[in-house]
């Protein structure tokens, strides 16, 4: 049994690398379609999976991302976007393989349907329950709201990846109803029914290690990291260290 510390860019890494080879991802990827909903974390992923299609070329997670969350004084308005979206690429939707390049949610969502994938970011994780949340800005509900529809409708598989630096204590419906309610000022919160997929998913799918939640916290550039307990066969914890190593020194998401 070991302890690792993995910080917030490092886990969105180990998150991306792992679903590259989900097994729901790779066949969605040879026969239908799979959708990358802008977002940071999902700016890993997108890299991860491209790059395993040999498509990544002009991919970048610069401004790969529709609502971010920066310090007071940042880049944001009130409703957490970016004041200059002009250079947001779209989504990345790939089709039977093929990126389709400038395309986003909204542009296929009718299309979708059972056997496809949509990965949307989350802004709040129940680490107990395995359950997250998304923070709603747009009055019609935003790209949640255009996915559900398919996930709902037509069976759609929705993936979920999000750091454990994002977990909440208390009842996630609990909160939406405080945060959803006429006299309450900010964005919206909807707890969303999906695949949620954290570091410990990551390591679990990549090792066959087990992994747990102990401590978290730092400075100087740790803020936000985690510590992970790993433990099972020692060959599976020896890969596991091998794998936390090959990405504990990626660097923080900088704009």
């Amino acid at each position: 049994m070991k302890q690792f510390l993995i910080t917030p860019a490092a886990g969105k890494r180990l998150i991306a690398q792992a679903l590259k080879d989900h097994s729901a991802i790779k066949e969605a990827l040879k026969s239908g379609t799979v959708v990358i909903i802008a977002g940071t974390t999902n700016g890993y992923v997108a890299e991860e999976i491209l790059a395993s299609l040999d498509q990544q070329g002009d991919f970048s997670r610069e401004r790969f991302f529709r609502g971010i969350v920066l310090p007071p004084l940042g880049m944001t308005s009130e409703s957490g976007r970016l004041k200059d979206e002009t250079g947001f690429p779209g989504d990345v939707v790939i089709v039977k393989g093929v990126w389709k390049k400038g395309l986003t949610i909204f542009d296929v969502v009718d299309d979708l349907k059972m056997g496809d994938v949509i990965l949307k970011g989350a802004n709040a994780l129940d680490v107990s329950s395995k359950k997250a949340a998304i923070y709603i800005g747009h009055p019609q509900g935003g790209t949640i709201g255009a996915s559900i529809q398919a996930v709902v409708g037509r069976r759609v598989r929705l993936i979920l990846p999000v750091g454990l630096e994002k977990r909440i204590n208390g009842d996630l419906d609990d909160l939406a109803l405080k945060l959803n309610s006429p006299d309450t000022h900010g964005p919206r919160l909807l707890p969303v029914v999906g695949e949620v997929f954290t570091e410990i998913e990551a390591i679990t799918s990549l090792t066959g290690a087990n992994a747990e939640l102990v401590a978290a916290g730092g400075v100087a550039g740790a803020e936000g990291s985690i510590w992970i307990v790993v433990s099972g066969k020692p060959p599976e914890v020896e890969d596991a260290q091998k794998l936390i190593k090959s990405i504990s020194k990626e660097p923080a998401f900088l704009l």
